[in-house]
């Protein structure tokens, strides 16, 4: 297993390693911050890129992980009703605090704390698919079955 210099990207490592399903963290060497840059740098289609995005529960204060397909946007609406509660916008200390990352290297696993989590319907369709690992240039590879399990995600229909 590689060891890495970033210790959010360690941490996502450590979190897969633990999960046992033989997945590894791959230095792409250059950005992957957007969905379309990731896509380009491993081959796949947008529609195959995890976009973990983080929003704050109007309510409760408590963050959302909502992890969709590259090629979609998330229907805030829609899932605000799904969650009982109005999404806001979530800013980068928030991320921060709730995840541990930094937004643009937000990965689906290895936070510093719970978080409830749901995965777009539209990626359970491929073979595989790509997450952020921690770090804007590091990324792992996963079948849509696993990042449920690694999640504990509730697949839904987020998308617009």
């Amino acid at each position: 297993m590689a060891e890495f210099a970033s210790a959010t990207v360690q941490r996502v490592q450590d979190a897969l390693q633990a999960l046992g399903l033989g997945h590894e963290v791959v230095d792409l060497g250059l950005s992957a911050r957007t969905a379309a840059d990731a896509a380009r740098a491993v081959g796949c289609s947008v529609a195959q890129i995890c976009k973990s995005l983080v929003f704050r529960l109007a309510t409760s204060n408590r963050p959302l992980l909502v992890v969709t397909s590259g090629a979609n946007r998330v229907d805030e609406a829609k899932v605000g009703a799904l969650m009982g509660e109005a999404l806001q916008k979530a800013d980068a200390d928030f991320v921060r605090a709730t995840t541990g990352f930094a937004i643009g290297g937000v990965a689906p696993i290895g936070h510093t704390g719970p978080i409830t989590t749901l995965i777009d319907e539209h990626l359970l369709q491929f073979s595989e698919i790509w997450a952020a690992a921690g770090h804007p240039n590091m990324v792992f590879r996963l079948r849509p079955d696993d990042l449920v399990r690694m999640t504990g995600g509730r697949v839904a229909p987020v998308a617009r």
